[in-house]
């Protein structure tokens, strides 16, 4: 593949770092990447010295994005959970359009495997972020781009951002998720970009446009579980209010991200819908998906020395 594979949000976040996984995946197969990334730091010199194209931009800065898709037909689309996903979504499709791309993966969110067409409509989103996702997805659509979404839950990293602490200081899981017969799907973000990256490097054009990645759906009472075997202690779950929760995580997420959880838990403890697992990572990546007990063994230390 001549031309070098755009990504953005390269450098990683807090949480699933997506960007910045693809791109590694990517590096390590020999494939040329020019990294997006919002301002040089460590993490872009270890980008560089993977032998990443370093790219400094904004996604709400039309005039970046134009400059960063010169000579690209490939991009991998990723935004924060925080404000204006749809100004960056539109700047980058248009950008996209105009430099002619064949292929964009765009990091969506759940909305319901392919036989429940209740959870696309616009009407039923679990909160606004996961609305705007909804509408970022047809603007894709609607650019002819060549665009496929990833459309994933809740991340295993999520899971493990909300208890770790709680569970290494008291051994118990304070949560706003309900009875423990609560079921919220699940995916590791790892197995997320697998998927992208594989999308990405393969020079075929996919075969689908949406690609659904459930891969558990577990009870509150299996996940807290999963936690006590693997760390060897018995953990302790106790339901808190939506109040009590966001006095407790306000200070370390932004508001953006605490409207759109507060909602989403809110979402999962009051709804009864199945939720189907799917076999995306295996079809795609050839892999079975991590499930939350190998995500668990892979990152107990931060169960049991608090340490994220």
């Amino acid at each position: 593949m001549s031309q070098p594979i755009l990504i953005t949000g390269a450098a990683g976040g807090s949480q699933g770092s997506t960007g910045r996984v693809v791109a590694g995946l990517l590096l390590k197969q020999g494939i040329s990447v020019r990294a997006f990334v919002h301002n040089l730091d460590a993490r872009s010199d270890e980008l560089r010295r993977q032998g990443a194209e370093i790219v400094v931009g904004d996604l709400l800065d039309p005039a970046s994005v134009q400059t960063a898709m010169r000579g690209v037909k490939r991009a991998f689309f990723t935004y924060p959970v925080t404000d204006r996903l749809l100004e960056a979504a539109t700047i980058f499709v248009a950008a996209a359009r105009g430099a002619k791309l064949e292929l964009v993966v765009n990091n969506s969110q759940f909305q319901g495997t392919l036989d429940d067409a209740a959870f696309r409509d616009l009407q039923h989103a679990p909160s606004f972020r996961n609305l705007q996702h909804r509408l970022a997805d047809r603007i894709f659509d609607w650019a002819e781009i060549g665009a496929v979404h990833i459309q994933a839950p809740p991340y295993y990293e999520n899971v493990r951002a909300l208890v770790s602490g709680s569970v290494a200081e008291h051994n118990t899981a304070f949560l706003p998720w309900g009875a423990d017969t609560t079921v919220i799907p699940l995916a590791g973000a790892e197995d997320v970009c697998r998927v992208a990256a594989t999308l990405l490097a393969n020079p075929g054009v996919p075969t689908q446009t949406v690609y659904p990645l459930v891969s558990e759906a577990l009870t509150v009472k299996e996940m807290i579980e999963t936690l006590s075997r693997v760390i060897g202690r018995t953990v302790r779950y106790v339901p808190i209010t939506d109040e009590q929760w966001a006095d407790a995580v306000k200070e370390r997420i932004n508001p953006h991200a605490l409207d759109h959880l507060s909602h989403l838990w809110q979402y999962y403890r009051t709804n009864r819908q199945t939720y189907h697992t799917t076999d995306t990572v295996r079809v795609v990546t050839g892999r079975n998906p991590k499930t939350l007990e190998e995500f668990f063994q892979a990152n107990i230390d931060s169960m049991t020395s608090g340490v994220q």
